[in-house]
C-alpha cells in the first residue's frame, strides 16, 4: 500500500501527527474516520497522487498519530481543535491554502476546518455523512438502534473503554461488516490494521473521547454557527453510499445546502465505506472536483 509515498511524524503542538505525503499537484488533505486510519485512503490515492499532493494523516490519536489527553470538557477532542491542528500542520508543511476531503470523523473536522479557516480551504469534500448537529436532532429511536455507537462511545469514562477492551477485535470487525454494503469487502490486510490499532489503550480512549466531543463541544459549536447565519463559503461535493449514509431516507446533499452555497453530491452503490468499496469512482468524483 502507499508505493511511492513518504511517512512522516510530524509535532503540532501537544501532538505527533503520523502521516504519509506523496504525488504532485496542489495539496489535498485527506482525512480518515472511525474506525480506521490513513489507510482508509489507500485505494483512491494512487489515482489522486497523478493530480495532486496528497497529505494523508492519522487524526490526533487513532492508528499511530499520538493525541492529546482527553480532558473533562472534551475540548481537547472537539472537531475545533482538531480542525487547528491540522491546518497547523498543513502550514507547517508550507501549504497555506489548501482542499480537503474527509470521511466519517475526518468529514467533521473537515467541514469544521472550512467554518472556522474559511482563508485556507479551496474546495471541501465530505463522504457519507451529514452535519454532527443535524445527525442528533434526526436521531429517532430506529436510528438510534442502527447508529447505537454514537450514544455507546459518547458514554462516560470508563464504559465504552472497558468493554471495548476485552475483545477489541470483535467489536472493529463488527462495526466494519456492520456499516458495509452485502456482497462488498474491505481489503484483509486493512481490515486487519484497524481491528490491531484498538488493541492500543491510548486509540480507544482517544476515539471515544472524539466521540463525547460530538455530543457536547461540536454541537455546541454547530448550533453557534447555525444561528449566526454562519456557512461554509468555498465549493462543497458531498459523496455518500446509498447502501448505508446513516440510514437517512433523503439524498445528504439536502441537509448540506443548509450548510453552504455551493453543494453538488455524487450518489454511489456501496455501504459507508466509500473510498475502499467504491475506489474507482469514489477518485474520479474527488479528482473532477478538486480539479475545479
Amino acid at each position: 500500500m502507499f508505493e511511492g509515498f513518504e511517512n512522516r511524524q510530524a509535532p503540532v503542538g501537544n501532538c505527533v501527527i503520523n502521516l504519509l505525503v506523496g504525488g504532485e499537484g496542489p495539496p489535498l488533505l485527506l482525512l480518515h474516520g472511525y474506525p480506521q486510519t490513513h489507510v482508509a485512503w489507500h485505494a483512491v490515492a494512487p489515482t489522486l497522487a497523478k493530480r495532486f499532493t496528497l497529505i494523508i494523516p492519522d487524526l490526533p490519536g487513532y492508528g499511530d498519530s499520538v493525541g492529546p489527553e482527553p480532558d473533562p470538557a472534551h475540548l481537547n477532542y472537539a472537531k475545533r481543535t482538531t480542525a487547528k491542528t491540522l491546518v497547523d500542520l498543513m502550514i507547517t508543511l508550507g501549504h497555506e491554502r489548501f482542499s480537503l476531503a474527509g470521511h466519517d470523523r475526518g468529514g467533521r473536522v473537515a467541514y469544521r476546518m472550512a467554518l472556522d479557516h474559511p482563508e485556507r480551504i479551496e474546495r471541501v469534500a465530505v463522504l457519507d455523512i451529514i452535519p454532527t448537529l443535524d445527525t442528533w436532532e434526526t436521531m429517532d429511536w430506529e436510528q438510534a438502534l442502527k447508529t447505537y455507537h454514537w450514544p455507546f462511545l459518547a458514554q462516560p469514562v470508563p464504559l465504552p473503554e472497558r468493554i471495548i477492551a476485552q475483545d477489541p477485535d470483535f467489536y472493529i470487525q463488527h462495526l466494519l461488516d456492520r456499516w458495509i454494503l452485502d456482497g462488498n469487502s474491505l481489503a484483509p490486510e486493512a481490515a486487519a490494521h484497524y481491528r490491531r490499532q484498538f488493541h492500543k489503550a491510548s486509540v480507544v480512549a482517544a476515539t471515544c473521547a472524539d466521540y463525547r466531543a460530538g455530543a457536547s463541544q461540536d454541537v455546541v459549536h454547530d448550533r453557534e454557527d447555525r444561528a449566526a447565519g454562519r456557512r461554509i463559503s468555498c465549493p462543497l461535493l458531498v459523496v455518500w453510499g446509498q447502501g448505508y449514509s446513516l440510514t437517512i431516507e433523503k439524498s445528504p446533499a439536502e441537509t448540506w445546502r443548509t450548510w453552504a452555497g455551493e453543494v453538488s453530491e455524487v450518489a454511489l452503490d456501496c455501504g459507508h465505506f466509500v473510498t475502499e468499496e467504491q475506489p474507482d469512482a469514489c477518485a474520479e468524483a474527488l479528482s473532477v472536483f478538486f480539479s475545479g
